[in-house]
């Protein structure tokens, strides 16, 4: 008999988000002090997007996370009265600097600001080295700075007032001192505009991966936000090509791309190149069926995706958990047959072909995801971290948010893979020991 006294836990206690408030958009990925660092958009007062600060946490494993004094907060009167709002960390001279979306009363007058270390190791905001470009653009925000052809540029989002997608480019050898050079890409490009359609491309994050093939290609990663939609936020899409630096200024030239994320609840990531791999974090929100009542109640909203790996085959952007995510495995959870109900919170799942992940209580079952019929011959792999699930297989990413109810437990099946007999393994997940 299934206990209807009991809830599992949503809360996803082993990813990146303080225990109240507020989480959106990953900001500011790097590692420095031998520490890895990511800042995210944080309300500390209430799980309502308003007085948006920097939160931020670090870790030395990718595994156990540490919650960081708040980064940066809104100044009233200053240029970034209304928000501190989405962007990057780079280094210069050696030292960190943290690169963000300051607005001073709304968001289509938001400018670029720069934060650097004190003595005393707090982020200390300085001036506006980006104004808000101004003519026909209707908004622009989050910044992004790359290296390419021995100069540094820096990307900033947006849209024009006739609905046009952009993304515009900066040189930035300076760090305190931008110079407008021109569009990097907007909407009229037809390879975008048929992968990336939306009003305003948000969070653009541009790196360079080998595509297996000899090659090394330009990766635009865009969040795609529309207005004329009663949801706003349309999903993520990766633009795969070339960086032209032939002409008067940098061009991104598309000649394919893709969703990243096949789920409804991600958006806004940052990716960040290092020397061997790339890695991402995304914002997983509330999904709709969270009342705004039940998130009021828990006093927290919003959560930062595991760390994935980017690698690219052709033209195909393939999302993988980190590596390290292993380290979180506990106790194996017995597999008997093809169906496993485990009791824990925080699981994986992996195996050969098929696999369906669903909710199991007093009212029946719902599912929650399924291997995509383009995947089933191969490994899928489903984490699961509270009410965060993420989900991967055929080199796709699913991320979805399921809140158990009362009486709820968790259900595993797997089926139509290779081998005669299904190979599943299910671990418990938990950080590791001290």
């Amino acid at each position: 008999m299934t206990d209807t006294s009991t809830t599992l836990d949503p809360f996803p206690h082993l990813h990146i988000r303080p225990p109240q408030g507020w989480v959106n958009d990953p900001n500011g990925i790097g590692h420095w002090d031998g520490r890895w660092h990511v800042f995210y958009q944080y309300n500390p007062h209430a799980p309502v997007h308003a007085n948006i600060h920097w939160g931020h946490s670090s870790s030395a494993d990718l595994l156990t996370w540490r919650d960081e004094p708040v980064a940066l907060a809104p100044r009233p009167g200053s240029i970034d009265a209304a928000g501190v709002w989405s962007g990057v960390a780079t280094m210069d001279d050696g030292e960190p600097v943290l690169v963000y979306t300051a607005v001073p009363d709304v968001a289509a007058n938001a400018g670029v600001a720069l934060a650097r270390r004190g003595a005393d190791g707090t982020w200390v905001p300085g001036r506006q080295v980006a104004p808000a470009p101004g003519g026909d653009l209707r908004e622009i925000r989050d910044p992004f700075v790359f290296t390419s052809g021995g100069a540094r540029y820096a990307l900033m989002g947006g849209g024009r007032a006739d609905g046009t997608p952009v993304v515009l480019v900066y040189g930035a050898d300076d760090l305190d001192r931008w110079e407008l050079l021109g569009d990097l890409l907007d909407g009229t490009d037809d390879v975008a505009a048929g992968v990336a359609p939306g009003k305003i491309w948000e969070c653009p994050s541009f790196v360079e991966l080998p595509d297996g093939e000899g090659r090394l290609r330009w990766v635009l990663i865009l969040s795609l936000w529309d207005d004329a939609h009663d949801r706003h936020l349309r999903g993520v899409a990766a633009l795969v090509g070339d960086l032209d630096l032939t002409g008067p200024h940098p061009r991104f030239r598309p000649d394919a791309g893709h969703l990243l994320d096949d789920g409804p609840d991600f958006y806004a990531p940052q990716a960040l190149a290092g020397p061997d791999r790339t890695l991402l974090w995304g914002w997983t929100w509330e999904s709709g069926t969270r009342s705004p009542e039940d998130v009021a109640a828990a006093g927290w909203a919003g959560a930062l995706t595991f760390p994935r790996e980017l690698v690219l085959d052709g033209t195909t952007v393939v999302s993988a958990p980190a590596r390290e995510l292993t380290g979180l495995r506990r106790a194996p959870i017995p597999v008997t047959g093809t169906e496993v109900r485990p009791d824990a919170p925080a699981w994986e799942a992996i195996a050969d072909g098929v696999l369906a992940v669903g909710l199991s209580g007093p009212h029946g079952e719902r599912e929650v995801w399924r291997t995509p019929a383009h995947a089933t011959g191969g490994l899928s792999r489903v984490l699961v971290d509270g009410s965060v699930v993420e989900a991967f297989a055929g080199g796709a990413a699913n991320t979805v948010r399921a809140y158990p109810g009362a009486g709820e437990q968790w259900v595993i099946r797997a089926g139509g893979g290779s081998a005669a007999e299904p190979d599943l393994s299910v671990w418990e997940l938990g950080r590791p020991s001290p």
